[in-house]
């Protein structure tokens, strides 16, 4: 099994976990009855044209891409026979990987797990810990089009709806992240929305340190931002997405078609608060947000 992610391999350990999980669950154990190789990009989105050449080359049984959108198009443009389970934030059926969520009818299978749907409620959710907030800076990687994109169109709408005026930054390597957080300490805006992205994932201390210097509030898309202190996170439970992943490419190993297969949709998401990183930035967290957090660091 070829498998692809956008982060770093100490950053997504975790995940590397899950899939795992997800295999064990279908009879699968790695390094017993299948061998699975890890590829992780760091952000090096421009490596997956030849990555993908080698994979069809030395046919893989499946190509995973939990969580790397940029790569589960690479992989459809590589192969049209090596079966594919993908995890993408956006809709699979507008970036031309299957058909249709109930009938795939290709040799691409997986899991949705929304970008921009629940770009509104995490908008929202910042703005509710920091209600005085006007304008919002938002942080994507143009490496990472289709996400970039569908973060960016959320946020635009969810924002006039809201009365946000935004700003918008682009970072794709680690310079490029020091330079928003540069323009931002210049700038001043009341707070930080960051789009979801494997290689911001993997510089997750960078940001929680840039953050913190700079004292601005910033919104991501997973815990594990928050853990290493980012302020808030709400978005889909990516461990979960993971293990659907795993299940899928065990039910392929096992003869299962991807055409047969029907995308599955991420039912689970999670509200994490930061409260040390909170107090930190003097924020006071109403007593109605804290008691619809999933998890709450202290």
């Amino acid at each position: 099994v070829g498998f692809i992610n956008g982060s770093s391999p100490d950053a997504s350990a975790s995940f590397a976990a899950a899939f795992r999980k997800g295999l064990n669950e279908t009879g699968y154990v790695d390094g017993q009855n299948v061998t699975v190789e890890y590829h992780w990009l760091e952000g090096q989105y421009d490596r997956l044209p030849a990555l993908m050449a080698d994979l069809v080359r030395r046919q893989v049984a499946v190509i995973a891409t939990p969580g790397n959108t940029p790569a589960a198009l690479a992989a459809k443009t590589a192969t049209a026979t090596i079966p594919i389970v993908f995890g993408v934030g956006e809709d699979p059926v507008k970036l031309g990987l299957v058909a249709s969520l109930a009938r795939p009818a290709s040799n691409a299978t997986g899991i949705n797990f929304f970008v921009q749907e629940v770009v509104a409620k995490r908008l929202r959710l910042l703005h509710e810990l920091v209600p005085k907030a006007v304008r919002i800076a938002v942080l994507v990687n143009p490496a990472n089009a289709s996400t970039a994109d569908s973060t960016l169109q959320g946020t635009k709408e969810a924002a006039h709806i809201i009365g946000l005026k935004i700003q918008i930054l682009n970072a794709s390597t680690i310079d490029e992240i020091d330079a928003a957080f540069a323009s931002l300490a210049r700038e001043r805006p009341d707070a930080l929305f960051v789009a979801p992205d494997g290689f911001f994932v993997s510089r997750r201390g960078q940001f929680a340190t840039l953050a913190a210097r700079d004292k601005i509030p910033a919104t991501y898309t997973n815990r594990e931002m928050v853990a290493a202190g980012g302020l808030m996170s709400y978005g889909t439970d990516n461990a979960d997405m993971f293990r659907q992943v795993g299940v899928y490419t065990g039910s392929i190993l096992k003869g299962a078609k991807p055409a047969d297969l029907p995308v599955l949709q991420s039912t689970k998401f999670e509200f994490v608060i930061n409260l040390q990183t909170a107090r930190a930035l003097g924020i006071e967290i109403p007593p109605g947000v804290l008691s619809i957090a999933d998890e709450v660091i202290e």
